[in-house]
C-alpha cells in the first residue's frame, strides 16, 4: 500500500503555492490550518488535482474542504488510498 505523508504534501503545497524552497526538509505544521499557513483554495485545488493524477484517490470537493488542517487533508488522501481498486469489498 502506498502512502501520502506529511513531506509530500509539504512539497506539493510550497509548488503550488509558488514557493521557491521547501523550508526545514518539507516540515509542514501539520495542525495549522490552511489559510494560517498562507494557502489560498486555489492552491489546495492545485495540490488536490496533482494527488488524483499521480495517486488511486478521487477526493469529494466536501471531503477537502472540510479537512482545514494538512494533518486532516492527509487522513483523508491515506484513508482513500487503503480502499482497494475497485472500491470497498472488492479486491
Amino acid at each position: 500500500m502506498t502512502k501520502f505523508t506529511s513531506t509530500d504534501l509539504a512539497q506539493l503545497l510550497h509548488e503550488c503555492g509558488g514557493e521557491d524552497d521547501i523550508p526545514d526538509q518539507g516540515v509542514l505544521a501539520l495542525d495549522e490550518t490552511f489559510e494560517d499557513l498562507g494557502y489560498d483554495s486555489l492552491v489546495l485545488f492545485n495540490v488536490v488535482a496533482r494527488i488524483e493524477r499521480s495517486y488511486p484517490v478521487r477526493l469529494t470537493d466536501q471531503a477537502v474542504a472540510d479537512a482545514t488542517t494538512p494533518r486532516e487533508l492527509l487522513q483523508v488522501i491515506n484513508s482513500q488510498l487503503a480502499v482497494p481498486v475497485g472500491g470497498p469489498g472488492l479486491a
